[in-house]
């Protein structure tokens, strides 16, 4: 009875406890803005429930909660899906790499972790190397015949980078992931716009829509995750049962 009691209470916590009002408001504004693409261009369930899974993980993710995988692993299975029908092969690939790194996130954040940093140098050597990476990447996607593969490269290859800081929980995957979600944006705005135009006949709009939805909402809870995660706000499973 008593373990039954806990494991109720660690949901409760992760879920619900230490939330500032801004927070809240905006989780909230990030939801609804899915439900209003959803809306806008109903031919994709799928991408609106890829959509809310990953506004939910990044969320809890910026708190440095461990629930955050679960949500993840939702968001990445829809989303891969929604790659696939759109052609967009490095983001497909990227997405089954992100449901594998879910179970290792799991596991990997324990509850009295606290965030990380490199020091300044060997910052900018991780930044060249993503460079190099995102230039290699584009060069073998564009070989496989991808969609926009420049900024296709971006997800591909600098979201692995970020998501390996991310699980690791050092603090600059967050600036990594800024620049990630601005390419996405561009990446499914431009796919959106041929789909309205009938330029292309790969995808749907409302899945490539949801996507746009999707980048936005985490371009923002990125740059809100560095001020948290570099005041130390994230450490210790973010307050939870505080």
């Amino acid at each position: 009875m008593e373990n039954g009691l806990t494991h109720r209470n660690w949901w409760y916590q992760q879920l619900f406890t230490n939330w500032k009002r801004f927070e809240l408001v905006y989780v909230v504004l990030l939801i609804l803005l899915q439900l209003v693409v959803y809306l806008i261009a109903p031919d994709s369930l799928i991408g609106m429930v890829s959509g809310i899974g990953g506004v939910l993980c990044l969320v809890y993710g910026m708190k440095g909660r461990k629930i955050s995988f679960i949500f993840g692993f939702i968001q990445c299975v829809a989303m891969a899906y929604v790659a696939w029908i759109s052609h967009a092969y490095g983001s497909f690939a990227m997405d089954l790499i992100y449901v594998i790194s879910q179970p290792i996130g799991w596991y990997l954040w324990g509850r009295d972790e606290v965030t990380r940093a490199f020091t300044r140098q060997t910052r900018r050597w991780l930044f060249i190397g993503a460079f190099i990476a995102w230039l290699v990447g584009w060069g073998i996607l564009s070989q496989l015949g991808g969609q926009l593969p420049y900024f296709d490269a971006i997800n591909f290859v600098v979201s692995l980078i970020a998501q390996v800081l991310y699980i690791l929980k050092f603090r600059e995957n967050w600036s990594l992931w800024i620049v990630v979600n601005i390419a996405n944006v561009v990446y499914w705005g431009a796919l959106t716009g041929q789909t309205l135009l009938g330029m292309t006949a790969v995808g749907t709009l409302g899945a490539n829509l949801s996507q746009v939805a999707l980048q936005g909402a985490l371009l923002f809870n990125a740059v809100y995750a560095t001020k948290v995660w570099a005041s130390g706000a994230a450490d210790h499973e973010g307050g939870a049962g505080q």
